[in-house]
């Protein structure tokens, strides 16, 4: 599977938003996998300075990114296919 990142401009959005959507990802992840479309949300940034947060997910396609993300009703400018560049251990 390839990496894609969702990214968002969430202006005004408080950390318990932030974290009902983190939540919401989650959950419309591991219902499109259970529905025959592998998705795993991997981890968000957020940069409070600029009302950015990026999130990264583990999928087949963008259109599977997309479509959890308008499941669970959280917003994105676009995602795009990324490189995940976290060491291994």
């Amino acid at each position: 599977m390839k990496v894609f990142m969702a990214d968002r401009n969430l202006p005004g959005i408080t950390m318990d938003q932030l974290a009902g959507a983190q939540q919401a990802a989650i959950q419309k992840s591991q219902d499109s996998t259970e529905q025959g479309r592998p998705v795993k949300y991997l981890r968000s940034m957020y940069v409070p300075g600029d009302d950015r947060c990026m999130c990264l997910f583990e999928a087949e396609s963008p259109d599977d990114v997309r479509r959890v993300n308008d499941e669970a009703g959280i917003p994105y400018e676009r995602v795009v296919e990324a490189h995940d560049l976290a060491p291994r251990s």
